[in-house]
């Protein structure tokens, strides 16, 4: 077994070089001694950062407060095309029904924009029967899609009763405004599932996870591009029964009244993953966070573009990053969760841990499958707190990054970037 450390010597002595822009000194440790719930330096500096970089909070309940308790500011992305791309990030809010209600007394999940510009946080769509709305997409055809991790459908879509679990929306806006949605659509071919992470690829298909012990991945391909009225959803089945190796997507079958995916996964003997989370397509990669796989969990690499595609695990605690161990407070790779496409190609990976950290994964080099480097970014102070929705934008010298169930009860939305050079 050969365990690269969070932080050599080498490494120490080196930059890494994440682009011209946002290279860092890798932290040799987590934020074990620093973790507090103390609201000064919560609101102030919750992330533990190499030198030479700050943050700043865009929003958080201060200027936006949606919900009685905590407003579990969860993914966000920009508007990557369309009028003023760029100039607006996007934020889901994952709320349960009657885990909490909007300050106005009514109930359900939400979608909030901060316009980068003026600084102004909107919130642009709630729904009843919205519940958990979780992951983000802003697709090539500039629209949006939102997921919902529903476990049961509590709350279900008055046009989909039987749901049953949690689906997918498509939200659209007016011409030339993205601040003003036009109209909201749900997406039942997607699947009826505990949605969490959604990606799509360069020809328009668009991947889902479950997020269950046993949970399949997912890829829709569309009858027509930018159409997700029709089309076939797959799941990912690695061949012998194996969680890596050589694999195929296997057609399903959906129940038109219920969608209930997993169900049809399970039939059809898709592979079992423990917990996927997030998805993020890297040239024709696809990688899958799965928090609990192989006990603390793993980052999956699927070959995509290929008629078989090929599954590896890209990292794994105790094959190319250390293990930690809470207990010891030793820094280490545990239950990944969110997952973003770095300046320079590298695969950026937050935690669902506490503390949270953010770590960042070379490309396998040598073709073991393994990423060649994973190094420690970022660590949270807050000890309540959870990172959540990473996430590079069109500037690859600014990391978004969330920060849901705070301690202190104000959640929010960071933008980390490095000090600029003295002339």
């Amino acid at each position: 077994m050969h365990i690269r450390p969070a932080v050599t010597l080498l490494s120490l002595a080196l930059l890494s070089q994440v682009s011209a822009d946002f290279s860092f000194t890798p932290l040799p440790s987590s934020a074990w001694q620093e973790m507090t719930t103390d609201p000064d330096v919560l609101h102030a500096e919750p992330w533990k950062l190499p030198p030479g970089f700050s943050q700043r909070i865009l929003s958080d309940e201060t200027r936006l407060d949606i919900y009685k308790g905590n407003d579990w500011t969860d993914m966000q992305v920009l508007n990557e095309g369309g009028t003023d791309a760029g100039r607006y990030l996007y934020r889901t809010h994952e709320v349960r029904r009657h885990n909490d209600r909007h300050r106005d007394g009514r109930e359900g999940g939400a979608v909030s924009v901060i316009d980068l510009d003026s600084g102004q946080t909107t919130l642009i769509a709630t729904r009843a029967d919205w519940e958990a709305i979780d992951g983000l997409l802003w697709t090539r055809w500039n629209s949006l899609l939102v997921t919902e991790e529903q476990k049961r459908d509590s709350s279900p879509d008055p046009h989909y009763p039987d749901a049953a679990r949690g689906l997918v929306y498509e939200l659209f806006f007016e011409p030339g405004n993205p601040r003003q949605l036009a109209r909201i659509l749900p997406r039942p071919l997607l699947g009826s599932l505990t949605h969490e992470g959604i990606e799509q690829d360069a020809q328009g298909n668009i991947y889902v996870i479950d997020e269950d012990d046993a949970g399949a991945i997912y890829r829709f391909i569309p009858d027509r591009y930018a159409d997700l009225e029709s089309g076939r959803l797959f799941a990912l089945r690695v061949e012998n029964g194996r969680q890596t190796g050589p694999a195929e997507w296997i057609p399903l079958e959906l129940d038109r009244k219920t969608f209930d995916a997993r169900s049809a996964a399970r039939l059809a003997g898709a592979t079992a993953f423990c917990r996927p989370e997030d998805l993020e397509v890297i040239g024709e990669t696809l990688y899958a966070a799965l928090t609990c796989e192989a006990k603390e969990g793993a980052v999956l690499s699927i070959r995509l573009g290929t008629e078989k595609p090929d599954v590896r695990y890209f990292v794994k605690p105790g094959r190319n990053v250390a293990v930690e161990n809470s207990r010891l407070r030793q820094t280490g790779f545990r239950n990944p969760d969110n997952l973003a496409n770095g300046p320079d190609g590298r695969l950026w990976i937050s935690e669902d841990n506490a503390p949270g950290d953010i770590w960042v994964a070379e490309p396998d080099r040598d073709g073991d499958g393994y990423s060649d480097l994973v190094e420690l970014f970022a660590s949270l102070r807050d000890a309540g707190g959870e990172p959540s929705g990473i996430y590079f934008g069109r500037n690859p010298a600014r990391l978004f990054v969330s920060i849901q169930h705070s301690s202190t009860g104000n959640d929010k939305t960071l933008m980390i970037e490095k000090d600029q050079e003295p002339e």
